[in-house]
């Protein structure tokens, strides 16, 4: 929790797929945003505070988050343009 936190204060990037968000969520940082996570986790992202979109990849500031590996390549994408 520590890592993930200080990092969102840093406003680095946080990679996120499928049930990846539970940790966002257990670290209190969900509120507020928009991601995607593993469709099933839907409610739980809800009830910590973020907006779901049911999309291969969705980008929020810093967040980058996909629902699963089928997912991968838009999610890799996405990722290689916030690193370049």
């Amino acid at each position: 929790m520590k890592f993930v936190k200080e990092a969102n204060e840093a406003v680095k990037p946080i990679a996120s797929i499928c049930h990846g968000p539970q940790i966002l969520s257990s670290a209190d940082l969900l509120k507020g945003r928009t991601i995607t996570c593993y469709p099933p986790l839907k409610d739980d992202v809800v009830n910590a505070g973020a907006e779901f979109k049911d999309e291969e990849v969705v980008v929020d500031r810093n967040y980058i988050t996909s629902r699963t590996l089928k997912d991968e390549p838009a999610f890799v994408r996405e990722i290689l343009k916030v690193l370049k």
